[in-house]
């Protein structure tokens, strides 16, 4: 698949905080990358500086192989979302879609009757046919956000920026607007970059997530990739819960309170090292057969799931996933087997 868009080596401060450390990433042609990442990790600003809202200190942002590094805004073709939809309040649906295309030096405009094609299209897309004359006061949330969708996509941009762009909705709202983007980019193929905290939605959405982390690219793979080989602590701790566990590795495999576990360690790695566990990857059995040991502090549903939190004294305490169904009242002496986890060099 062609490169749409090539990072390479971008680096950027703001005053004497580095924001993008010698970051490089490719974007494919057609495809919806997410960009992941905790508050600060800089994935806000690679995506203004791929916009051409903001300008890196070093390296290069290049567009089908065009360097468009120095280039303004106004010159790259790009659309955005934004997480507040930023509509015109005081112009009809119709009238904020076509502003883009209103907007632009008469020569370079299309005829009005082109511009209505457009935008009646656009309605179509979005499933708000019958919405051109409203207002943005008479529209909820998720179709205002529709809108400011729409309105990106009617300057046929060479990729779609969009910057947590369910971040203002609510949690119901947020699931159905998300299986809603991943049709329309289904059926457009617009190369898509969007930036969320939200590994949900990252995960949801993405044919591939980029990991970032204190301006560093973590990992990039799809979100297989990414949930089951995470690269390092940082992208497995970011993705879910987890457990630190004392372990040894020895003969290539990993022992827990000289027990065998299924983890092998990494080439080469022998003596003391972090275990890494999943809350699936933790079983109750006896205690003659466990790895770890503690009491049952509480258990709770979470999606559907019920999970047992385990005090392990001065251990930090751990969550299990459990599927058998058996109750675990608080207080009572569990056993706990690993299944799975991962060790990093």
């Amino acid at each position: 698949m062609p490169t749409a868009i090539r990072v390479e080596g971008l680096s950027k401060t703001f005053d004497t905080a580095a924001v993008l450390h010698d970051l490089s990433l490719d974007v494919r042609a057609g495809e919806l990358i997410g960009l992941l990442g905790p508050s600060g990790s800089g994935k806000t600003t690679l995506l203004r500086i791929i916009a051409g809202l903001d300008f890196p200190d070093r390296g290069r942002i290049l567009f089908g192989g065009d360097d468009a590094t120095g280039l303004p805004v106004q010159k790259r073709a790009v659309g955005f979302v934004f997480q507040h939809y930023a509509l015109f309040k005081h112009m009809t649906v119709a009238d904020n879609i076509a502003y883009g295309l209103n907007a632009r030096a008469r020569s370079e405009r299309p005829p009005q009757a082109e511009i209505r094609r457009r935008v009646g299209n656009l309605l179509d897309l979005i499933r708000l046919s019958g919405f051109a004359d409203r207002y943005p006061s008479q529209l909820s949330g998720g179709q205002r956000q529709r809108i400011a969708l729409a309105r990106a996509l009617a300057v046929e941009p060479r990729v779609l920026l969009l910057d947590e762009p369910f971040g203002a909705l609510d949690a119901q709202v947020r699931k159905d607007l998300r299986r809603w983007l991943r049709e329309i980019h289904d059926r457009t193929g617009q190369t898509t970059i969007f930036v969320t905290h939200d590994q949900d939605e990252a995960l949801e959405l993405s044919d591939r997530v980029a990991v970032l982390d204190k301006g560093r690219l973590e990992q990039v793979g799809t979100p297989d990739e990414v949930q089951d080989t995470p690269v390092s602590a940082t992208v497995l701790r970011f993705l879910g819960d987890s457990i630190e566990v004392e372990a040894i590795a020895e003969g290539g495999r990993v022992l827990v309170a000289g027990h065998p576990t299924p983890v092998a360690a990494p080439s080469g790695l022998i003596g003391p090292v972090t275990l890494h566990v999943r809350p699936w990857q933790l079983q109750f059995v006896e205690p003659a057969q466990a790895h770890l040991s503690g009491t049952v502090r509480s258990s709770y549903r979470s999606q559907g799931r019920q999970r047992i939190e385990v005090d392990r004294g001065a251990e930090k305490p751990l969550v299990v996933e459990d599927t058998d169904g058996e109750r675990y009242e608080a207080g009572r002496p569990v056993g706990l087997r690993i299944n799975g986890g991962y060790v990093f060099a």
